[in-house]
């Protein structure tokens, strides 16, 4: 921003320029909105105080700076470094480009490192680096989550290779929070590049940006020179990222604490969630009690386009849910609904196949069939989950995963493969609902869980009836969808039958179309009583019940119990642990 002083009254009134549209601003009303442009919504800089002042309740404590070297190279310039140093010190108020501190944001207990940009861009020294490993250092010893503020033109090149080693140990801190399951946050702001950015400020959990911030490694000046291209509009900005996978969100200034808040809230360690006995949930575990029917019949109940969508659960079967976005890769997939929200004060990790709501939100959620990188979001949710130990609820409506060109280069199989395996030892309870369509190993690859139900008008099959009929009576009339429809025995009766589910869910009225909210309530009953089933387990019994489960599926004959550790007599080889990679 560019400040403008004028003189009409006797009195100098202070004015700023906004760089983005040129409106002239009025200096104490600019700094009301916390430097938030009225006309364009440009977000400008703030300093680190002025980052503390925004975010935190009252009573924010600084925490003591280790000491460093101060001047390891007696690197000089057109200046010795020493005295950049002290220019940037006097500039700023601070004595180095990050502050640490312990305090509360709407109550909740954290610790935060915020970057300053006025002071040597931001820069990453050694002093820095210092300061951010003991920020982690205190958030781990308090068992509180690490707020990252980053604002950074790169590593400082006054101090040489020794700040390049920062990155390393600020990944090194930040890996240690991941191993003790203590949650991390990164809000990053306009710019935030080079080592900052290829280090502690994209590897939180929860990666946040404010409007217009600018991120990469290197910066648009250097990959034009270097490519002697052009770059698109808006490229390397927040929202650009955002829709490549890389961000959960781009949150307004005005929102960013309110939304810190509410994320705290759902990351924060709490009492296990204690069942009420009086909320039963109606689950039918006896296949005698579900009418016979025509697997054709089930299938367009499944996909009757009036059940609930996987937003509508995440509404109203939870409370506080928050979306997380993105397979940290290349893209966010919107077929994958997924996010962090309450069932009756219980913590979960809610992940769905979304197929929309009208016929342009489902074309542009491709009917709710993923992409490769919907499978890799899903896989970084539930790695998530893992580490701050929060159950995982998936629901299952997909015709299966998506299958284009594009799909298939990015390696469509390979992503559901890791999912499989993923799922297979995730230590923590997982809860599947097929609440529509679940198809082939599109469907699966959400479905490796400890229990798995089933709405009552649900279907589940290797492959879809007309891609059975078309296969093997090489057509798609009628009569031969039927037929594959009933051979597959694909509806909630022979899937509960076959042991494919532990449960049917029934369905209020002539469907789940016919009362969504009442839909809705059921599930959400039975899924509590599922996840309290489940709570009394440690990570080992899980993961073995989920194996043996599986290993089981058409085994006729003895195989292996990884309870026991033995099969038919024999020892079995185990491996050292459940560990999530």
């Amino acid at each position: 921003m560019v400040t403008v002083t004028t003189d009409t009254t006797g009195s100098a009134a202070e004015w700023v320029r906004c760089p983005g549209c040129g409106e002239i601003l009025y200096a104490p009303r600019f700094e009301r909105m916390h430097k938030v442009c009225a006309g364009c919504g440009r977000h400008a800089r703030m300093s680190a105080a002025e980052r503390v002042e925004l975010l935190f309740d009252p009573g924010v404590r600084e925490l003591p700076s280790p000491p460093t070297i101060a001047d390891p190279l007696g690197f000089t310039d057109r200046v010795p470094y020493a005295r950049r140093l002290r220019d940037a010190a006097a500039k700023t108020g601070r004595d180095e480009a990050v502050v640490c501190v312990r305090g509360t944001i709407e109550g909740f207990p954290l610790v935060a490192a915020v970057m300053d940009f006025e002071f040597m861009g931001g820069s990453l020294g050694s002093a820095v680096g210092e300061r951010i490993a003991a920020a982690a250092e205190e958030s781990l010893r308090a068992r509180v989550p690490l707020l990252l503020v980053t604002a950074s033109g790169g590593a400082r090149m006054q101090e040489g290779a020794l700040s390049l080693m920062q990155m390393v140990k600020t990944s090194q801190a930040l890996g240690m929070l991941d191993e003790a399951g203590i949650a991390t946050i990164a809000l990053i702001t306009d710019p935030t590049y080079g080592g900052v950015a290829a280090s502690f400020a994209t590897l939180p959990d929860v990666l946040l940006a404010e409007p217009g911030a600018h991120i990469g490694f290197a910066g648009p000046r250097v990959i034009e020179q270097t490519i002697g291209q052009r770059l698109p509009e808006g490229f390397q900005t927040a929202e650009f990222l955002l829709g490549k996978g890389l961000l959960d969100a781009v949150v307004p200034r005005a929102a960013l604490r309110s939304t810190l808040g509410r994320m705290l809230a759902l990351l924060r360690t709490g009492p296990r969630a204690v069942p009420d006995p009086e909320a039963r949930a109606e689950v039918v575990r006896d296949p005698g009690r579900l009418p016979v029917r025509e697997g054709i019949a089930a299938v367009r109940l499944a996909r009757h386009t009036g059940r609930p969508s996987a937003r509508d659960y995440a509404a109203t079967m939870l409370e506080e849910f928050r979306e997380l976005r993105g397979d940290r890769l290349a893209a966010d997939c919107p077929a994958i609904l997924g996010g962090i929200g309450r069932l009756g004060g219980r913590p979960v990790m809610l992940i769905a196949h979304d197929k929309g709501r009208g016929t342009a939100d489902r074309v542009r959620r491709n009917f709710g069939m993923p992409s490769p990188a919907g499978y890799r979001k899903a896989a970084r949710l539930m790695r998530l989950a893992a580490k701050l130990g929060v159950p995982v609820v998936t629901l299952i409506d997909t015709p299966g995963a998506h299958p284009g060109v594009e799909a298939e280069e990015n390696g469509q199989a390979w992503a559901i493969a890791e999912n499989l395996r993923l799922m297979s030892r995730l230590p923590v309870p997982i809860v599947a609902v097929v609440t529509g369509e679940g198809g082939s190993g599109g469907a699966l690859a959400l479905g490796v869980a400890d229990r798995v139900l089933i709405l009552a008008n649900g279907v589940y099959s290797v492959i879809s009836p007309e891609g059975c009929a078309a296969i093997l009576w090489k057509g798609q009339d009628p009569a031969s969808v039927a037929r594959a429809a009933a051979e597959l025995r694909l509806d909630a009766r022979e899937l509960l039958a076959h042991g494919v589910v532990d449960g049917v869910v029934p369905e209020p009225g002539a469907g789940a179309h016919t009362d969504p909210p009442a839909t809705v309530g059921r599930v959400r009953a039975a899924v509590a009583e599922a996840l309290d089933e489940l709570a009394g387990l440690d990570r080992a019994e899980l993961v073995a019940g989920r194996r043996g489960r599986f290993r089981r599926y058409g085994a006729d004959g003895p195989v292996a119990h990884e309870e026991t550790g033995r099969l038919d007599g024999r020892d079995i080889p185990r491996g050292a642990g459940h560990g999530i990679a």
